[in-house]
């Protein structure tokens, strides 16, 4: 049932998730957890566009979106290996391991043509991120009059955003440091261009900046933690879809992000009681 009047892009990465300690694989990377959880969280229309390899782990991930009824009219499948990424837990907490690059995906450029930013337009905003290779679009996308989410990482140095931020309309990033060191780097970011900047801190919360004001929002604690891969992007999913739509209805642009705020916290919760990104495993043999 859809309850968001927002249509949501991923653009990039799509990996299978290798539970070493249990054996089980589980589909993943930042934009398709966005599209699932997108579809969870009730939008309008949800799509993926990215590279898939030829393998059996991308036939896994082909067929779980396909089970979601996640659009994936613009993807290619080229020879070669997917995407993975190795990890285990510890108390609920994933700890990643060896991983391959993205595989096929991380050896072919991205190059997008005049279709596939018309194809992109159809949607409110198109979401990407640091691992998923498509660095050298952004500017394109921009001047097509793209709004970009864009999920920077921990490691994602002052030239990295000095660099791509300038492109972004909604810039999302995980930051260690106390309060005062958090906003600083929050209103860093938002000098370089994008109109709203959140900074996740795990169980600390969440600060976000709108170049007028802070916002923070307390993480939605809960005992039965199962497992938090996906935490993070299932904060900015539900609160990007939420926004828009908040948007739409003629919400006040800070009452909007104060409503999508406390929604994203909830529904972060909830996907740390699910095993995998959002579920589907299957056993794997090495």
């Amino acid at each position: 049932m859809v309850k968001y009047n927002t249509k949501v892009l991923g653009f990039g990465d799509n990996v299978v998730d290798l539970y070493e300690h249990s054996h089980m694989m589980y589909p993943g990377g930042n934009c398709v957890n966005l599209c699932a959880y997108s579809k969870m969280f009730g939008v309008e229309r949800a799509a993926y566009m990215g590279y898939f390899g030829s393998d059996d782990i991308a036939e896994f991930v082909i067929s779980v979106l396909n089970e979601l009824g996640i659009e994936t009219v613009k993807c290619k499948q080229l020879v070669g290996e997917n995407g993975w990424s190795k990890c285990t837990l510890r108390d609920g907490d994933r700890i990643f391991g060896d991983y391959n690059e993205g595989g096929v995906r991380g050896k072919t450029p991205y190059i997008l043509d005049r279709f596939d930013l018309e194809y992109m337009k159809e949607f409110d905003f198109v979401h990407t991120g640091n691992y998923c290779y498509t660095e050298s679009q952004l500017k394109v996308m921009k001047e097509a009059g793209i709004k970009i989410s864009f999920d920077f990482s921990d490691d994602s140095s002052k030239e990295y955003y000095e660099k791509y931020a300038p492109y972004i309309t909604y810039a999302f990033c995980s930051f260690d440091g106390d309060d005062e060191a958090a906003k600083e780097h929050l209103k860093f970011i938002h000098s370089l261009g994008p109109e709203l900047v959140s900074l996740t801190r795990g169980s600390k919360g969440c600060i976000m900046y709108d170049g007028e004001q802070f916002y923070t929002q307390p993480a939605t604690l809960i005992d039965n933690v199962v497992d938090t891969m996906g935490a993070g992007d299932s904060f900015l999913t539900s609160f990007m879809d939420c926004y828009i739509d908040q948007l739409k209805r003629g919400t006040d642009r800070q009452e909007a992000i104060r409503t999508s705020l406390k929604e994203a916290s909830k529904f972060a919760a909830h996907v740390c009681t699910l095993n995998g990104a959002f579920g589907y495993g299957k056993p794997y043999e090495d």
